[in-house]
């Protein structure tokens, strides 16, 4: 039997033996636990790093969100606890066509202090402010009309806080100097009485570039696209002029621009945008330009290319003039099938048209396009969208319509075929749209008309809120 010097020996032979065995290999480290590939806490640690990052990631997008998504539930509940403090502006729209009286009413939002629509008067009266010029006193008196309208909107006690201001456009650039200072003389008048906060502008002839500036900022609005890259370039057309308005996404490839390029305040920042008026360009101003073709300067019965040969003598005013218009024969009319020729009013129609276009949009096609006003108009009255809800349809369609059209005989729109050949010509060699070319047609978004106005009255009071805040 062994001994116990003999069994201690063994014992410790044995520990010796188990600690050699779970050395490290010479020249090898110990690794701490911290560190020990697939050990508990490294996998804890990266886990919670992953966590971390997808939440920073969820944080930024709901910030991103905020705008858009919460801030109209939080203000809601703001404005049924009475928090609201509502802000009128009044625009009137003197336009070549008619004159309209639009009456705003908004609110700061509760969290941000942006201006909020809350609600829209819209009326309009004919003949246009510019069809008075002889007559500056009963012009005005129109516009008192206009006026009431509003008065029923804003409540008397905030009639001295609230901006009126009186925007004429084509109409009057197209009369002589004289008779239209004559018309805003008399309705600079008128404005002194009206109860209303105005200042030394405001009654005058808006800028073109203006026009087409605030018409892009309402549908922008409108759509909520502002506080995004993807707005949409806005095409209005008018009796006098046309204007068309984009953020275009590289400026530098188009050298063109320059001079026409704006900076353009949105909320929290700004967007470049091209814009240009084209005086003559207009639906009623082409029209004219069409049915004077080859006439004496003061030639009053007129007979076009562009109008079928059953219209006689069809009354078109245009300013002050009155025309009446016939419809010329051609080869390809016959007793039983009177028609316009098509090719012959559509050079007619390029011949007048192509030279108010400079410069030319030529990147307007890169956009997501929205038409409104005569394009609007025209595209309802001859079915191509929704006369309700507008809707969406393509250059394309506009030139099918426009020689269906032309290949009718239809005494109830007699300048219909002319109308649609300019928009066709506008859209295709103007513009340089495609036949595929997607048009998104509105007349109101959300209930709102789709004018200039809005754009306008945001622009007074912001800038009237932000002259407050520097002088504080």
């Amino acid at each position: 039997m062994p001994t116990a010097n003999q069994n201690l020996r063994t014992r410790k032979l044995q520990q010796q033996d188990s600690s050699e065995r779970t050395q490290p290999p010479a020249g090898s480290r110990r690794k701490g636990p911290s560190g020990s590939k697939g050990s508990p806490t490294g996998s804890n640690l990266r886990f919670s790093f992953i966590c971390l990052v997808i939440c920073a990631s969820m944080l930024i997008f709901l910030l991103g969100a905020y705008t858009d998504s919460f801030h109209p539930i939080i203000d809601g509940i703001a404005g049924k606890l009475g928090y609201h403090e509502k802000i009128y502006a009044v625009v009137i729209d003197a336009g070549s066509t008619g004159s309209r009286v639009l009456a705003f009413e908004f609110h700061h939002g509760y969290l941000d202090g942006r201006l909020v629509l809350d609600y829209e008067l819209f009326q309009q009266s004919k003949p246009g402010l510019s069809a008075f010029a002889e007559r500056p006193a009963d012009g005005a008196a129109s516009i008192d009309k206009l006026l009431d309208q509003a008065r029923n909107v804003v409540p008397k006690e905030k009639r001295s806080q609230t901006p009126l201001v009186l925007k004429a456009t084509a109409g009057l650039r197209l009369l002589k100097p004289d008779q239209a200072e004559a018309l805003l003389v008399a309705c600079r008048e008128l404005f002194k009485s009206s109860g209303f906060l105005v200042n030394e502008k405001a009654v005058e002839i808006m800028d073109g570039t203006d026009e087409g500036i605030f018409s892009w900022f309402t549908v922008n609005f409108l759509l909520g696209k502002l506080n995004g890259r993807n707005t949409v370039a806005a095409l209005d057309l008018g009796g006098g002029s046309t204007q068309v308005t984009f953020a275009p996404r590289d400026v530098s490839q188009t050298p063109l621009y320059k001079g026409f390029m704006h900076r353009v305040p949105t909320f929290n920042s700004y967007v470049e945008v091209f814009t240009n008026s084209y005086l003559g360009a207009g639906l009623h101003a082409v029209r004219h330009a069409v049915f004077t073709h080859k006439a004496a300067e003061n030639e009053t019965k007129l007979v076009s290319e562009c109008v079928n040969p059953i219209i006689h003598d069809k009354l078109f005013r245009y300013g002050t003039g009155q025309y009446y218009i016939t419809g010329k024969d051609n080869p390809k009319a016959t007793a039983e099938n009177p028609v316009v020729d098509y090719e012959l009013c559509a050079s007619v129609v390029k011949q007048k048209l192509m030279p108010t276009l400079k410069p030319k949009p030529v990147t307007l096609k890169q956009h997501e396009i929205s038409a409104f006003s005569y394009f609007f108009d025209r595209a309802i009255e001859t079915g191509l969208v929704d006369p309700m809800q507008g809707g969406e349809t393509t250059v394309g369609d506009f030139v099918s319509k426009s020689r269906e059209v032309c290949a009718e005989a239809n005494a109830d729109q007699p300048f219909m075929c002319v109308d649609l050949v300019f928009i066709s010509t506008l859209l295709e060699e103007g513009y340089g749209l495609k036949a595929k070319t997607p048009l998104k047609l509105y007349k109101k978004i959300d209930g709102h008309e789709i004018s200039w106005a809005l754009g306008c009255a945001y622009n007074i009071l912001t800038s009237r809120e932000n002259a407050k805040s520097q002088h504080q």
